[in-house]
């Protein structure tokens, strides 16, 4: 390699150009030669690991990298990086400890001289524990929503079928009629929950199956209304515009939008309901809109209102439902927004396309 060419490390005092590309890497980079010298250390690993990167450089590799394990063992001890054999590449993640006792997480890279070659050098990459230990924490708030949400239902149907047993006789057919008509809704109610985190789950790893075709908004929406309408006390009214185009949905997708739109303003808005269709201005296709009479919702709450398990006031719900018809409408290349209703409330605008319009 001419001297042109060469790694520059430090130039009269100053960093390399290569340790300046690597300061704007986010995450911690160490770069050590075969011998077990360090040769690159960027801003982000030596703050994990505690050390000066300028002072770093030329040092053992065991002096710089001071990870240790629940053991006390060190990150070198326990890989060996220039004894692994010919066939290994790099070194999975791993969690170790630093010097002030917080998480670093490493994956390294052993670089050969050819394929099956000779180790000539490792390339490490460090990054805080913190972000895992924050997503970890998600997860368990999301892990005992779920369990909160599931016993719910689950205590009324073992509470009622215990009673059942223990004073079957006692009981005359109406207050046993009545117990079997709980049981049956809290089972209904268990059943939509585990078909509502099913949906989230596909949604979330891509793995929602859609069988779209072309179908009639109107047959569709109208289907809902009469439904929903059957089973409430409160006023749906429809109106639909004339000469509609087709739209191109998963009808059981399509059909579950708009439901949980309607029920999400029956349940939290007020007075009468009111649900437009008609074609949409911002893409070839219709918009269906959804109308109350409630208090609205705030902007700043808008956009958290598509964000799973979010629920306001009293009025229940699993806080599902407007994540499920967000996802589902970008899976079909639709939008759904929030809006200020004209008479007050809450306005809902779902634009769902006439044709393919699927994110590939």
């Amino acid at each position: 390699m001419s001297e042109a060419n060469a790694p520059r490390h430090r130039v009269d005092g100053r960093p390399s150009r290569l340790r300046a590309l690597a300061d704007i890497y986010p995450d911690g980079v160490l770069g050590a030669s075969s011998d077990g010298v360090v040769t690159i250390l960027n801003a982000q690993a030596a703050a994990l690991l505690g050390v000066d990167a300028e002072q770093a450089l030329g040092l053992p590799l065991s002096d710089v990298l001071r990870l240790l394990d629940q053991d006390g063992r060190t990150w070198l001890h326990v890989n060996r990086p220039f004894e692994a054999i010919s066939i290994v590449r790099g070194v999975p993640e791993q969690s170790w400890l630093n010097a002030s006792g917080d998480e670093v997480l490493t994956t390294a890279r052993l670089v050969r001289d050819e394929p099956l070659g000779r180790v000539v050098g490792i390339a490490v990459g460090l990054r805080s524990g913190r972000g895992r230990a924050r997503l970890d924490r998600d997860r368990s708030d999301l892990v005992a929503t779920v369990a909160h949400e599931l016993r719910s239902p689950l205590t009324g149907v073992k509470g009622f079928v215990q009673a059942l047993l223990n004073r079957w006789d006692k009981l005359s057919d109406d207050q046993r009629k009545l117990m079997l008509h709980t049981v049956n809704a809290d089972a209904d109610r268990l059943a939509r929950l585990i078909a509502e985190l099913l949906d989230v789950a596909r949604i979330d790893t891509g793995r929602l199956q859609l069988y779209p075709r072309e179908s009639s908004a109107e047959v569709l929406v109208r289907r809902v209304v009469d439904s929903i309408e059957a089973g409430t006390a409160r006023e749906v009214r429809l109106e639909v515009e004339d000469e509609l185009p087709a739209v191109f949905a998963d009808p059981d997708k399509f059909t579950q939008v708009v439901t949980n739109l309607v029920e999400n303003a029956i349940r939290h808005g007020q007075g009468q309901v009111s649900v437009r269709i008609a074609a949409s201005d911002t893409l070839e296709g219709v918009r269906i809109t959804v109308d109350d009479e409630g208090d609205g919702i705030p902007i700043e709450l808008r956009r958290r209102v598509f964000t799973k398990f979010w629920t306001t006031g009293e009025s229940g719900g699993s806080g599902l439902g407007m994540y499920i018809a967000g996802g589902l409408s970008r899976a079909h290349g639709g939008a759904v927004t929030i809006e200020d209703a004209p008479g007050g409330g809450a306005r809902v605008v779902v634009d769902w396309p006439s044709g393919d319009l699927r994110p590939d």
